[in-house]
Formats: structure tokens, C-alpha cells, sequence
């Protein structure tokens, strides 16, 4: 069953629910007011049979038409044995019940009940008339029973009717309410076949289904990004492999025929060699740790950004022994992952490092959840600003520098992804200063 089908069925089944339920209350009140007249006109008929003079004794109701004073009524006055002591037109002695007789024996009050006479429902009430009397009067209920059939017929076909109609407002409902989930499921299938995730459901509504279109427009923009960046990075990461790789090829091919035969040439060609081996590791090396940050859950923890700072100067300051570096730290202690934020300091410090000149002295500055390393190289020119941390990025000036050009990008993805932000400010005095900031990780 379709849900546009389930939406019809509930619909139509919440109506007829509620059209019975209405119906039988209906019935109910109808079936009371009648019931009530006909009660009221027994009270007045015993009311009117009361109130007669009797001191001559029964016999004074010889000078009445009926006891009860109505034709449509039927009275007559019973002893505590039940015997009809007078009656209108016939005695009728099955409307004398046990609990009448009671009525006449002073044993209880007043009797109600409905007698079934020779297939006819007669309303019977029963109330103390004198000394060990009763008076019972009677109406047939045919009337009511004839208003109640009618009152059931009509409110059986305007039930079905009401029904009938529920369901064709509930498909008209349904097709205009899941209108959008139609073209969600549409989009979905096209997306799915095509998979051209550039499509849009486009939804103008702000109700629960525009909001649930807009989410899945969301999740497809987020997922263009993503796919658009991952065949960016492939494309822009086969670009940078092939470079060493045709290196490497074409220098072992000519070592392979025994060239160059200078000692000289053969000592630069290996050193070249091992040059392109190391940015060929470095490369791989960062692609592996970029992959690793965008796809592997770590844990979250507290991190010490001033120990972790510490620790990256020393094993940057080994690697780099012409320059200084100089750490001015406050205890900080951020929530996120500690191999991240451990990388991406030590990224700041091997920019820094490759770009200062001998004997340069490089400050890292530790505070507040916030890491700041300045160097004292030529600094970043206005116009490559905007692109120092895009992937593969490498200044002009930079191609004779070690470095695979993600070593920046990966600094901005930690502090992304920690709630935080990194940038690059030009100081007085030239060179570069790198400000991190980290808040938090997003959990």
C-alpha cells in the first residue's frame, strides 16, 4: 500500500470514527428527549389521577372518560396483590409488574420500567394512589420507535455519505500534501540514475516537508562540495605525483645505461634522486594524514596546546638546526584530538623553518587556546594570501623548497574542524605570522 493510499484510508477511518461516534451520541440524545416526553406525560396523567377528590371512593372516576385524563394514555389502579381495581376501556394485567405491586405495598416509591404487549413497547410508570394502592399508566412507544428508525436511516446514509466523502478529500489531501515528497522521491531517483548531484528538489514551503526538501537540498550542496574536492584533490594529487615519478623514471633510466659517466654529474643525479624520493614521501605522507583527518573518527581529549607546542619545537628545531625557535607559553588546554593539533603545529613551525633565513630566530607564542608562529622570512605577497591554504598551493618562489603544498591546507582543515580558524597577518618588521585558534573539536 502506497503512503498516499495509508494517508486516504486513515483519513476516511479517523472520519467514520468520528462520524459514529457523533451518530451514536446523537442517537443517544434523541432517543432521551423522546423518552422524556413520554415519561412526562405519564408524570402529569398519575398527577391528574391524584389530584381528584376521593371521598366517594373509587367510584367518582364512573363520571371521568379515563382515569388518566388523556386518550393516548392508559391508566388503571392496582391493590398490593396486583388485582386492577379500576382501569380505562380493559384491565391490562401484564402491565401489573412485581415492582408495581410494590409501589402499592408502600415498598418502594415509584416504578419505571418498558413492557413488551403483544409486540408493542409500552413506556409503564407506576406511583402510590391512596391506602394500599397504585396507580399505573401506560403509553405504547411506537411513535418513538417509529422517530427512532427514521432518526437511524438518516443517520446511517449521512454516515456512509460523510465517509464516502472523507475519502475523496483525503486522496485530494494527500495529493496536494505529499507534492513535495513526490519531487523529493523524483529528485532522489534522478540523482540515484544519474548521479548528478547538482539537482535541487527546490522546495518553497516552510512546513515539515519544505524544511525535510530543504535538508536534502543541503545534504546534495555538502555532497557536491565534497565530490567536486575529492576529484580536485585526486586530480590535483596525480598532478603532483606524476612530476617525481617522471623524475625518478628518467634518472634511473640513465643510470640504467651507465650515464652519466662524470663522477660529478652521477653524484648530483643521486642526490637529485634521493630530493625527489623525499618530496615523493613527503607528498604521500601528507595525502595519507589529509585522508586520515577528513575520514577516521579519533578520540576527543584534553590537549595542552602549550606541551604540545614544546614538543613539536624540538622535533622541528632538530630538523632545521639554522634556525632558532622561541616559545613564550601559558598553560592552555583545548578539548580535541591530540594527533591533529599536534600535526598541525608542527606544520606552522616546518613553514616557518623552510622559510627563515640562516640564523633566524622564529616565535611561537602560546595563549588562551590560541598558537601564534611568526618567522622572519620574506613574508606572503598581498596577492597569494587568499590562496596560502588551498591544496597543492605552492608560491612562486617556493619550488625550490621542500614541501608537497598541503602542509598549510592541513593546518586549516584541524582548526575547522576544532570549531576554530587560522591566519595569516603581515607584522612590522617583515616577514609572517601564523595565528591558530582552536575552540574545541566538533564532536
Amino acid at each position: 500500500m502506497s503512503f498516499r493510499l495509508r494517508v486516504t484510508a486513515l483519513t476516511a477511518a479517523a472520519v467514520a470514527l468520528a462520524v459514529v461516534g457523533s451518530a451514536t451520541l446523537m442517537y443517544a440524545e434523541v432517543e432521551r428527549r423522546l423518552i422524556g416526553e413520554v415519561d412526562d406525560s405519564l408524570v402529569a396523567s398519575a398527577d391528574f389521577a391524584r389530584a381528584i377528590p376521593r371521598g366517594s371512593g373509587p367510584r367518582i372516576f364512573e363520571r371521568l372518560t379515563a382515569i388518566s385524563g388523556r386518550g393516548d394514555v392508559h391508566g388503571q389502579i392496582i391493590d398490593a396483590s396486583g388485582t386492577v381495581l379500576r382501569a380505562d376501556v380493559t384491565p391490562i394485567p401484564s402491565l401489573v409488574t412485581s415492582n408495581a405491586r410494590a409501589v402499592a405495598a408502600r415498598q418502594r416509591t415509584e416504578d419505571w420500567s418498558i413492557v413488551d404487549f403483544q409486540g408493542t413497547r409500552i413506556r409503564v410508570h407506576a406511583a402510590p394512589f391512596g391506602n394500599g394502592q397504585a396507580i399505573v399508566v401506560a403509553r405504547p412507544l411506537d411513535e418513538v420507535d417509529s422517530v427512532l428508525a427514521n432518526t437511524r436511516t438518516t443517520l446511517l446514509v449521512v454516515g456512509l455519505g460523510g465517509v464516502v466523502l472523507a475519502a475523496a478529500l483525503g486522496a485530494l489531501v494527500a495529493r496536494a500534501a505529499l507534492g513535495p515528497v513526490k519531487r523529493l522521491n523524483a529528485t532522489v531517483e534522478e540523482v540515484a540514475r544519474t548521479r548528478d548531484l547538482s539537482r535541487r528538489v527546490a522546495a518553497t514551503s516552510n512546513d515539515e516537508l519544505g524544511r525535510l526538501a530543504g535538508s536534502f537540498d543541503g545534504m546534495l550542496a555538502a555532497l557536491e562540495s565534497s565530490v567536486r574536492s575529492q576529484r580536485q584533490l585526486v586530480a590535483d594529487a596525480s598532478h603532483e605525483l606524476r612530476t617525481p615519478l617522471t623524475s625518478l623514471r628518467t634518472n634511473l633510466e640513465l643510470l640504467a645505461r651507465g650515464q652519466p659517466t662524470d663522477e660529478t654529474d652521477r653524484r648530483h643525479l643521486l642526490n637529485d634522486l634521493v630530493s625527489q624520493i623525499e618530496r615523493l614521501t613527503t607528498l604521500v605522507s601528507d595525502l595519507i594524514d589529509l585522508a586520515r583527518d577528513e575520514d577516521a573518527p579519533l578520540p576527543i581529549e584534553a590537549v595542552q596546546l602549550d606541551a604540545v607546542a614544546a614538543s613539536a619545537i624540538k622535533d622541528v628545531g632538530s630538523r632545521y638546526p639554522q634556525v632558532e625557535f622561541t616559545l613564550q607559553a601559558a598553560p592552555s588546554t583545548v578539548q580535541g584530538v591530540h594527533s591533529r593539533i599536534a600535526r598541525a603545529i608542527t606544520n606552522l613551525l616546518d613553514n616557518a623553518a623552510k622559510w627563515s633565513p640562516p640564523g633566524g630566530i622564529i616565535e611561537v607564542t602560546v595563549f588562551g587556546g590560541e598558537v601564534t608562529v611568526r618567522d622572519h622570512g620574506p613574508g606572503i605577497a598581498a596577492a597569494d594570501r587568499p590562496r596560502v591554504f588551498d591544496r597543492f598551493w605552492r608560491a612562486s618562489n617556493a619550488h625550490h623548497l621542500p614541501g608537497s603544498g598541503l602542509g598549510l591546507a592541513i593546518v586549516r582543515d584541524v582548526a575547522e574542524s576544532h570549531g576554530g580558524s587560522i591566519v595569516v597577518e603581515e607584522p612590522s618588521g617583515g616577514g609572517a605570522r601564523f595565528r591558530l585558534r582552536l575552540r574545541g573539536a566538533a564532536l
